[in-house]
């Protein structure tokens, strides 16, 4: 095995990730940190460019309040998350974001970000909360704002973050590799924000074969973020609350646009419109099921529900609706002809936007949406404490809205001194977006600054445990080698696992035994319980995880990350003695809602001296009724 140089950066303030939230932190923190001479650097595992959930591109901002135009309140927002997540949220971070929210959309505006306007100049609205852009270089013209803020060199692209350093009860660094070059980096610095996204690839993705590692979310977050903030001794929240997006199928195409922009309908094959014909459903999920609008998990659950009853395909009507939108020019052939052009347009705008496989397969399989309707489907689970997940870290609030159970001493600090979260790495905060995952990144930034200026002192770093991280993370390189030889074939070694067929055992378990597509989103106290057992052998073969090369070890520990993830989620759903989410899973042995014992938060926390998972509930505390 090569020899890897140990690069040591020292540095005031790390931020790890090169997504929304980092970017946001990275803006808001060098302005701050300047003005006190400290040093902000940011490492991502990709380039900033294209990292993070808005890689591809979006055609629209999901959060935008509007409180200049005086369109909506704070209060009416918090109303919103927290209704459609059942009753689960922390109003006080919701409501922090939202106040901030707008100011970050104006910035990418300014930045060059074009937003649909209409003849009065106003932006044009997708719903209540949506407005629509031009998005497909959204993410660079973000993260140009942050690299110029931050400076080049203080930017390390291309290098893995894996373990988080300790010292004592407070946040050290971090310690990871270059996926480019034989290199292990050791940060060192007074306080770190982990922003890392969430995680995909846990469960049996729908797509296999040629369309393997295709997914709604990005497929390149495995996890770091719940990984790093757990290993750390972290308090973990909402763990059990793992998103479903419905999306056309096969290729994950946006669905927001058709139902909000273009007022469509899904049907299913026979026609029926099960959000009218199943309408009486949602009173057994009241008082949330019977809001507008009706939370995403009971509009997903309704679908299923025609499904397991062999009503399928669901369709979305596609050419319903473009038909009706230009049926207002019906009596003038020509701008009846110039609107559905202009409409079929914007309907092939949004997939190319921000989800070109998407356009493609309509092409590959001859769907015009003008002439037929597409198939729609659940996607399989993706933790995520941005969209309408809500699985992360457990941090602090504000200190002007946060009740004192919910406050100690920095917002976005988790529950480790100097370890900040923000975007998929916070919980309990849902709905954020990437508009609002920026937001947010920039109030953990501006907080992380004021920590490092209240607690200027270098935490101690322990090079030896840094030696043990440096040799155990290099440790799949060091088994390929040696044991390579013993078999023709590389994928049938008893001395070691490739980390695509490791994946495959995490998928296949975390599908049939916690819910997955497979199971149609349904599981029981013995198919957890027998989940845990088959993940604890997985554990132990996770350390004969074999990497030909950087890549290789790359995925190694990026399955490493979705088991801790996995194991999160898997305790978390099994202490949570109740179905709060159907839609995003069902737990047949408990199939109701219980208000009265569950309406709380599951938290949990995994303990680095013991190595042992603590599950406990905490209260919900509302600012807003």
């Amino acid at each position: 095995m090569p020899n890897f140089e140990t690069v040591e950066v020292t540095t005031d303030i790390l931020i790890c990730g090169g997504g929304m939230a980092a970017c946001g932190a990275a803006v808001e923190a060098a302005y701050w940190a300047k003005k006190e001479g400290l040093k902000v650097t940011l490492v991502d595992k990709a380039a900033m460019d294209r990292s993070g959930a808005v890689a591809m591109g979006l055609s629209a901002i999901n959060e935008y309040i509007g409180l200049k135009e005086g369109k909506n309140t704070v209060e009416d927002y918090i109303r919103y998350v927290k209704q459609d997540l059942m009753g689960i949220a922390r109003d006080d971070l919701v409501a922090n974001i939202a106040r901030h929210v707008d100011s970050t959309v104006h910035l990418f505006e300014k930045w060059g970000l074009p937003i649909w306007k209409d003849e009065e100049g106003n932006y044009v609205h997708e719903g209540r909360w949506q407005i629509m852009i031009n998005g497909e270089s959204y993410k660079i013209i973000v993260a140009e704002a942050a690299k110029n803020a931050l400076g080049t060199d203080n930017i390390y692209e291309r290098v893995f973050i894996v373990e988080p350093l300790l010292d004592g009860d407070r946040i050290a660094g971090a310690v990871g590799f270059s996926t480019r070059e034989n290199k292990f980096y050791v940060f060192k610095a007074k306080a770190v924000l982990a922003a890392m996204g969430g995680a995909v690839h846990v469960f049996k993705p729908r797509s296999c074969g040629e369309g393997l590692g295709r997914s709604w979310y990005p497929p390149f977050n495995s996890g770091a973020s719940a990984y790093f903030t757990i290993k750390a001794g972290a308090e973990m929240t909402c763990q059990e609350v793992r998103f479903i997006p419905v999306r056309f199928k096969d290729a994950y195409g946006p669905v927001g646009a058709w139902f909000l922009l273009f007022k469509s309908r899904a049907t299913n094959a026979f026609g029926g419109e099960y959000m009218v014909e199943r309408r009486a459903e949602l009173e057994n999920w009241a008082p949330y099921g019977l809001v507008k609008p009706i939370p995403a998990n009971l509009r997903n659950y309704l679908g299923m529900l025609d499904e397991n009853e062999g009503l399928g395909p669901i369709y979305m009507r596609t050419e319903e609706a473009m038909a009706k939108l230009a049926e207002a020019y019906k009596d003038d052939p020509k701008a009846y002809k110039k609107k559905r052009k202009e409409l079929e347009n914007e309907a092939w705008e949004d997939f190319l936007d921000m989800t070109i496989s998407q356009a493609l397969l309509w092409a590959a399989n001859n769907v015009f949406p003008e002439e037929k309707p597409s198939e729609i489907a659940a996607a399989e689970p993706y933790f995520i404490g941005s969209h309408s997940g809500a699985s992360g870290a457990w941090v602090s609030g504000p200190e002007d809205l946060a009740p004192p159970e919910y406050f100690w001493g920095y917002t976005n600090m988790t529950t480790i001194k100097g370890l900040f979260a923000a975007g998929d790495a916070s919980g309990a905060s849902s709905h954020k977006f990437s508009s609002g995952s920026h937001a947010e990144g920039r109030i953990a930034g501006k907080a992380i600054v004021k920590f490092v200026k209240e607690n200027n002192e270098q935490p101690n770093v322990d090079m030896a445990k840094v030696e043990e991280l440096k040799e155990r993370i290099l440790r799949p390189l060091a088994l390929w080698e040696e044991h390579s030889g013993f078999t023709t074939d590389p994928n049938v070694n008893p001395n070691y696992i490739l980390p695509k067929q490791y994946m495959f055992r995490l998928q296949k378990l975390m599908d049939e035994y916690v819910g997955g597509v497979s199971a149609r989103f349904r599981t029981s106290k013995p198919m957890l319980e027998r989940a845990m057992e088959l993940l604890q052998l997985l554990k132990e073969d996770s350390e004969k995880l074999a990497a030909r090369d950087l890549h290789e070890l790359m995925r190694c520990w990026e399955n490493v990350q979705r088991t801790w993830q996995a194991e999160a989620h898997i305790r978390t759903i099994l202490f949570r003695e109740e179905t709060r989410w159907p839609g995003y899973y069902f737990r047949t042995d408990t199939p109701k809602m219980d208000e009265e014992n569950w309406k709380c938060f599951v938290n949990c926390k995994w303990d680095p001296a013991t190595g042992e998972w603590e599950m406990f509930k905490r209260d919900i505390i509302s600012l807003v009724d």
